[in-house]
């Protein structure tokens, strides 16, 4: 058997050409074939030699000297481990059934968890407040996070300090204000006064942008109107009982508002702020570090289904994937409106909006850095923080930025960026200077 330096060795498990593999080919055989050429190439860096040295001796006999002096089999027990293979397969996820969790939701239907090795059991849950105390029991292994909430667990704001992160934003955008039917003269956030709104959670886009709307338009969120967290699936049956005059929530909701006659779209939250985070696919920093192929493997996987998710072609495909029952549990023509931005607004209108929801993976550190300055402002986080830090431990941007390359995402090449929240520039870099510029703010 002749050793070729493009093909590498040939004997014993008969391999392709280096970089590809046959359909009949193990993993086994493939990490194997890997480690060989590696050795190989290490002992004789030069093409050459190498080729001389197979030729001489025979590829069988060649293995066997590498043997003799190099512990090839450990290296191949290392290699598959370090190679990737997830240390554990059979994986918890929660989520919560709203349209943010498309890329969790649909990496199970459509396949995205099985190709990267994992048997991963989605779990349909009430509300955050569930999703965050059986994450932190570890009944879940990893789930599905309103964007401020690893934040919020970090810090020990409204739980016990645990260290969490987000290495994938889950969608941008995908938000909207839903308002009863009966205030469509009441366009004005200025006419807002008693207001009942309700938000997902306190540690929310939602209640962030919500309380930033108002204000803006002259009204203190904790004084002229009320606040109050409510599941997202609760949401409608509210509204429809006139127990909420509005709520800032995600879809489908919003849409389904409209579907079944009891609100309107009053404004998308793409119209705040274009491109703005929402939810995001959060795990322990325990999870990260003791399970590091797992983690790759899992967020491999929702990387993949963000970048299908992300092309429009396919959201009527997706739609139908994660309406049914087990899922989202709404009627397929509402995901669709979401998802392809071609929907009624409840005044009317049919509206084209093809970004209404998007999925951007890249957890940007200005995104947490502008989160940090509302948990201020509103009295959440009563002392100071170093902002960068806390956006660098938890919004795992270096880790995103690699396995998205892997992945063949384009990541971009800073982890900060300025942008405009109702007109108003923020930059990462001036926290402080940006949270002192609010007329109304508790701190």
């Amino acid at each position: 058997m002749e050793f070729d330096d493009k093909r590498g060795l040939q004997a014993r498990s008969g391999v392709l050409p280096e970089g590809r593999a046959s359909g009949g080919e193990s993993e086994e055989a493939r990490d194997s074939r890997i480690v060989e050429q590696a050795v190989l190439r290490a002992l004789f860096p030069n093409a050459r030699m190498r080729r001389a040295f197979l030729q001489a001796v025979g590829a069988a006999t060649a293995l066997s000297a590498l043997e003799s002096v190099f512990p090839l089999g450990r290296a191949k027990e290392a290699f598959a481990q370090g190679a990737g293979r997830p240390e554990k397969t059979k994986l918890s996820v929660g989520f919560i059934p709203i349209t943010c969790a498309t890329p969790i939701i649909m990496a199970h239907p459509m396949g995205f968890y099985a190709k990267h090795g994992l048997d991963v059991e989605i779990v349909k849950t009430a509300g955050w407040a569930v999703i965050r105390d059986k994450t932190l029991a570890k009944e879940y292994d990893a789930a599905h996070m309103l964007s401020p909430m690893p934040l919020a667990i970090t810090l020990g704001v409204g739980a016990n300090p645990v260290p969490y992160t987000i290495p994938a934003i889950e969608n941008v955008n995908g938000q909207a204000v839903t308002l009863s039917l009966k205030h469509k003269e009441r366009r004005d956030p200025k006419t807002w006064k008693g207001f009942r709104f309700a938000v997902p959670f306190d540690y929310s886009i939602h209640n962030y942008l919500l309380r930033y709307l108002v204000a803006e338009h002259g009204l203190d969120p904790d004084r002229d109107i009320q606040i109050r967290a409510v599941p997202p699936p609760e949401m409608v049956a509210n509204l429809r009982a006139d127990n909420l005059d509005g709520f800032l929530g995600p879809d489908p909701f919003n849409q389904r508002a409209v579907y079944d006659g009891v609100g309107f779209i009053h404004m998308l939250s793409k119209e705040m702020w274009d491109g703005h985070p929402c939810c995001a696919f959060a795990a322990s920093r325990e999870f990260v570090t003791t399970l590091p192929n797992t983690y790759r493997a899992l967020v491999r996987a929702i990387l993949d289904a963000t970048a299908y998710a992300r092309r429009p072609e396919n959201r009527k495909e997706i739609a139908a994937a994660i309406a049914p029952a087990n899922y989202l549990n709404q009627p397929v023509t509402v995901v669709e409106q979401v998802l392809t931005g071609v929907f009624a607004d409840g005044l009317g209108n049919i509206r084209r909006v093809p970004d209404r929801i998007d999925f951007d993976p890249f957890p940007w550190h200005s995104f947490a850095v502008w989160i940090l300055t509302q948990m201020k402002r509103w009295g959440q986080l009563k002392a100071d923080v170093d902002y960068a830090r806390i956006a660098r431990e938890v919004f795992l941007a270096t880790d995103a930025a690699r396995l998205m390359r892997e992945a063949g995402m384009t990541p971009p090449e800073a982890t900060m960026k300025s942008f405009a929240v109702l007109g108003k520039t923020f930059d990462p870099a001036q926290p402080e200077a940006y949270l002192r510029g609010f007329a109304i703010r508790r701190s």
